[in-house]
């Protein structure tokens, strides 16, 4: 009898949660497309909405004045912002798990610095080697190179050490020494190189163009669907190490593919975007309270459509708030992001 009782509660229950579940990925991706159409309308020139749908629906030749500033400028731009901060927030999400650490982001392991880093010797190389110019395909392959570099370094130190937070610990000082780095370096550097390197190093979206989205989508897509296949054994290790390896986790091998997804994630966006901070720290954590829940199954997929919308947000913020001045990304992302943390955080009655 109390069987019976408890059958049809628990059905209830499932249905209320996953209908819970669709309803938020529904307003997410909802949000998302929204904030796509605005970045496109909205700029120096102001596009009718019904006009940009039309035009990103018929192609460039659809309207021969507003369609190359669509299809040229603004478009590029605006999908960038979605996969780069989508794959900005599922890298935080997999080291927040990975790290047990509330307050861990995707440049925790110095891929920010080692990207800084070497984008200040290309482009203080002006007066180092006599060059005139710095191609941007340059820096950015610089930038990657930086952050690909500083990966293989922790990936090394993580085969000799076997306690996580020594390796938060080490990787946080790489980070500092790479920093150190690429600040003795401005100190020798000409004024224009600086004010180059500096523009970079706020990070901004502007300038995207097809051909390095297309390499950003390919990142996000090969490494995001990593990231969700290793949604079970991050479930796993959420219960500690001893139950993971109770269920047949390699911890090892868990421990190399976190890092490497995390890094060639913050990499790809750090290459092309410059750093752009808080949304791998932040979009987690909204995403969590509005979930309610910690299966990274659910988790990752909703980081996707999240960290797209908040950054996308965050861009349109940048460049319409005090237009046709335009701030640098991380600016309004910390703005916007941190007061919503912390007010969720505040409501939230569990610990993270």
């Amino acid at each position: 009898m109390i069987a019976a009782d408890i059958t049809p509660n628990i059905h209830s229950f499932l249905t209320r949660r996953w209908l819970r579940y669709l309803t938020v990925f529904l307003a997410l991706g909802a949000a998302a497309l929204l904030l796509l159409i605005l970045n496109v309308a909205l700029g120096s020139v102001n596009i009718p909405l019904g006009e940009t749908v039309k035009i990103i629906l018929n192609g460039v030749d659809s309207n021969e004045i507003l369609g190359p500033i669509v299809w040229n400028l603004r478009l590029p731009r605006a999908l960038a912002t979605l996969i780069c901060g989508g794959g900005l927030a599922v890298s935080g999400l997999v080291l927040q798990v990975f790290f047990r650490n509330p307050i861990v982001d995707p440049y925790v392991l110095g891929i920010s610095s080692g990207a800084t880093f070497v984008v200040a010797l290309v482009t203080l190389g002006t007066f180092l080697f006599g060059a005139s110019t710095v191609s941007t395909w340059t820096v950015t392959a610089g930038a990657f190179i930086g952050a690909m570099a500083v990966m293989l370094v922790v990936m090394a130190v993580a085969s000799k050490v076997k306690n996580i937070i020594t390796l938060l610990v080490i990787g946080l000082m790489v980070g500092y020494l790479t920093g150190a780095f690429s600040s003795i370096l401005t100190t020798f550097a000409e004024s224009e190189s600086i004010h180059r390197f500096v523009i970079w190093s706020m990070g901004s979206f502007s300038g995207f163009r097809w051909d390095e989205l297309m390499v950003v989508a390919i990142f996000g897509l090969v490494f995001i669907g990593a990231a969700f296949l290793m949604s079970k054994t991050l479930n796993a290790f959420l219960l500690g190490e001893n139950y993971a390896r109770s269920v047949g986790v390699n911890l090892g091998f868990f421990r190399y593919g976190v890092i490497i997804i995390s890094s060639a994630l913050a990499a790809a966006v750090t290459a092309f975007a410059g750093p752009v901070a808080f949304i791998g720290l932040a979009a987690p954590h909204i995403i969590r309270v509005l979930f309610g829940t910690s299966d990274n199954r659910i988790l990752i997929p909703a980081c996707v459509l999240g960290g797209a919308a908040l950054t996308a947000l965050c861009d349109l913020l940048a460049r319409m708030l005090f237009a046709p001045l335009e701030l640098p990304i991380s600016a309004t992302t910390a703005l916007f992001g941190a007061p919503v943390v912390i007010f969720l955080l505040l409501k939230r009655k569990t610990s993270i």
